[in-house]
């Protein structure tokens, strides 16, 4: 299966710029699995496709606001530095543009002050390692001067942080939303709990790699980035307890479900555990715990769209995305959503 088979064309005005008012007022395509059919409803609907029973599971990891501009001691120059892993404490791998401005040993100040940083290590592959001094709390540091680290095709400003959060975030360590949970509100969470679903939660850290194109002909040949997840006990409780009532495990978005398919594929079953993953689904992948999956519109040719059509057959998800934008969903980040079931 080449990578060229999950290009579609998709005209630059469907790519949404800014989140709709309220959250679960986009759209929403429902997907059938087995027979490729398709209805358009909106998101507040999407507690009419789900059973006493059944459970989702969403991602609560928290995005960093990881996205800081600071000025050169000596020289004045401004720098942009984009959090990538904590190494440790405050000592961070970072992307740094521009890059010839970041060399071993050179010092930064942000915030008029309330950061500064010194370029640790320059790696083979570019990035940096920049130890990071302040007097307050790091994050909470972050938290005044950071902004959110939002995805390259998204170019209006953000202004309010909070709505490239979902409403249960509270693990804080990603680089990028895990953007089918921002569809849901406080309000629909609590309708779908009194229809007696369960909702439990994952933690999967979203890495940039998520955004980084497949750069080989051979889908097979493509290499995953690698993300840390966490399984509470209580979810993998959950997970049990609903696979054997003959209900339904529905996860909320693609990091849900890669962090759910690789437990089971490591343990064959879903247990309480933590750990890397880099699992790389594609068509032709057999799920071991996924009955349902809500997700938004993936770029042409990403690891996302081959995720999906893995789940709801290449074909089905072909023509669902052309269908989509022949009825002018709005794709991406801030974009409408798709549930397959």
């Amino acid at each position: 299966m080449k990578t060229s088979d999950f290009y579609y064309d998709l005209p630059e005005e469907q790519i949404a710029q800014t989140p709709l008012e309220p959250r679960d007022s986009s759209r929403l395509m429902v997907l059938g699995r087995e027979s490729g059919s398709i209805e358009h409803r909106h998101f507040y609907d999407i507690i009419d496709y789900l059973e006493e029973g059944d459970c989702l599971i969403a991602n609560d990891s928290r995005v960093l606001p990881a996205r800081i501009y600071g000025t050169k001691v000596g020289t004045g120059a401004n720098v942009e530095f984009l959090l990538l892993k904590q190494v440790e404490n405050n000592t961070w791998e970072t992307l740094c543009k521009p890059g010839k401005k970041a060399r071993e040993g050179a010092r930064f100040i942000f915030g008029d002050g309330i950061m500064t940083a010194t370029v640790r290590e320059v790696r083979d592959d570019g990035n940096r390692v920049v130890e990071f001094e302040c007097e307050e709390n790091f994050f909470a540091t972050l938290d005044k001067i950071g902004q959110m680290p939002l995805p390259p095709y998204i170019t209006k400003k953000l202004e309010d942080k909070e709505r490239y959060q979902t409403v249960y975030s509270h693990e804080l360590g990603s680089a990028a939303a895990p953007t089918a949970g921002l569809h849901f509100t406080t309000e629909l969470m609590d309708r779908i709990r009194a229809k007696g679903v369960k909702i439990a939660y994952v933690t999967l850290h979203v890495g940039l790699g998520t955004f980084r194109p497949v750069k080989v002909d051979d889908v097979t040949k493509h290499k995953m980035h690698s993300e840390h997840y966490e399984v509470p006990g209580e979810t993998a409780r959950i997970i049990r307890e609903t696979k054997a009532a003959g209900k339904r495990v529905i996860a909320v978005g693609t990091t849900s479900c890669r962090t759910l398919e690789s437990v089971a594929t490591e343990f064959g079953e879903v247990k309480a555990c933590d750990g890397w993953t880099d699992i790389f689904i594609y068509p032709g992948y057999n799920f071991k715990v996924l009955d349902g999956l809500i997700t938004n519109f993936h770029l042409p040719e990403s690891t996302l769209i081959m995720l999906v059509s893995a789940f709801a057959g290449y074909d089905n998800v072909m023509n669902a995305y052309k269908t989509a934008v022949e009825e002018k969903y709005r794709f991406f980040s801030f974009g409408d959503a798709m549930c397959i079931l």
